[in-house]
């Protein structure tokens, strides 16, 4: 009796826990209520990013006719198989039939899979051409993958000269790192707001140079139909002209480490007009910045400064507070950073460590270099009143 009860509540147990995990999934959706972000994913969405270039339309295009064509072909191969196997069943009188060969029928699936071919492969080498076609840009920007961030260069066009790091937003990664957000709040462009994001104008061609400073990565922006690898010691290219105004999302798409998911592509499509000022608020701001490695700060100037650095770029990972969290080694307290050896610290922050957990940050300037190791031997329990000037940046850098 007792087996029997044991064979019967087994499927209604399995039943009973999928309706509880469904049951679970509804709950947690209604608790984290998210609606659709312009320019990024919607909710339930099916279909590709809704396109703002010429070349993300004609690959919507392309995507639906190869569905079409290939469902077609789908439904007309087993449409006549499965005709061919109940028409002629042994059970109402048919028999096989028995030939060796037939020039006819080599002929048609020879002709026809070809004409299907050249179907599908011109339109397909069309749009792939003009996805390759980076001539005449309006405006050329370098992009650097870097774990886990993007770097932006202008250096072509409008606004050449500028340059910045677009991280995410800190306080997405600390929400993250609170298990996301919390019941009935909507975040819409969760892990996907930046500090930075890259500016460029409406209507213009604009080529994208790609490359990594350390492992593979993918600059890849779904509304405009671009995605390019990364890769270190390699230059590669694409470009878009953006159609619309707008704000638009993308993600790194190729594995590059444990923050991989902390990689988000913030693009701000603006007017001319803006994009003009934006320029001139820009350069206006690096002029500012364009510091003297040989000048010698006091140590108020140069910690305010740090402090800054540190929230742009460190305290993300390593906490506001210096703590750390989960594999992240806290800075507060620890050997490296209170010790009176300043060429340790600087070579963590040069060349990173633990195969990149801990990133270079060779591309922030030997003055914020020097601002943001000073801050951290000066902040939360390191009061070690050591003071790093930015020429021993500029040395280690020259070892």
């Amino acid at each position: 009796m007792m087996s029997i009860l044991n064979t019967l509540s087994r499927p209604l147990l399995a039943l009973t826990t999928r309706i509880g995990a469904w049951v679970g999934s509804v709950a947690f959706t209604a608790a984290h209520a998210v609606g659709d972000l312009p320019g990024g994913p919607a909710v339930r969405q099916l279909n590709l990013h809704p396109a703002v270039t010429k070349i993300a339309e004609e690959q919507a295009w392309l995507h639906w006719f190869m569905m079409i064509l290939c469902t077609a072909i789908f439904l007309a191969v087993f449409g006549v198989m499965f005709y061919s196997i109940w028409k002629h069943r042994k059970s109402v009188g048919h028999k096989a039939a028995n030939f060796h060969e037939s020039v006819t029928v080599e002929i048609i699936w020879t002709i026809v899979p070809f004409v299907i071919v050249i179907l599908m492969a011109l339109p397909s080498t069309k749009v792939i051409v003009a996805m390759k076609d980076t001539t005449n840009a309006d405006l050329t920007i370098k992009v650097t993958g870097m774990q886990w961030k993007w770097g932006y260069d202008y250096i072509k066009g409008e606004g050449e000269g500028i340059g910045f790091i677009s991280t995410l937003d800190a306080t997405h990664r600390e929400m993250s790192n609170n298990g996301g957000p919390k019941p009935g709040q909507v975040v819409d462009d969760y892990l996907l707001k930046v500090d930075k994001p890259l500016v460029v104008p409406v209507n213009k061609k604009v080529r994208v140079i790609v490359t990594a400073n350390d492992v593979i990565h993918a600059f890849a922006v779904p509304s405009f139909g671009i995605k390019q690898d990364a890769i270190p010691g390699f230059v590669r290219d694409t470009w878009f002209r953006a159609e619309k105004i707008g704000d638009y999302h993308g993600q790194c798409q190729e594995l590059c480490g444990k923050e991989h998911a902390y990689m988000p592509i913030h693009v701000k499509v603006v007017s001319g007009e803006d994009y003009a000022k934006w320029v001139d608020v820009e350069k206006k701001a690096l002029a500012a910045k364009a510091d003297d490695p040989a000048k010698v700060w006091t140590a108020q100037d140069i910690t305010a400064r740090g402090e800054k650095v540190y929230a742009a770029n460190c305290a993300a990972c390593h906490q506001p507070t210096g703590k750390g969290a989960g594999p992240i080694k806290p800075l507060d307290g620890a050997a490296v950073v209170l010790d009176s050896d300043h060429a340790k610290q600087i070579a963590v922050l040069l060349n990173g460590q633990n195969n990149g957990a801990m990133p270079s940050w060779k591309q922030l300037s030997d003055t914020d270099l020097a601002a943001v190791i000073t801050y951290t031997k000066n902040s939360w329990s390191n009061k070690t009143g050591q003071l790093v000037q930015p020429a021993e940046i500029t040395a280690a850098r020259g070892k």
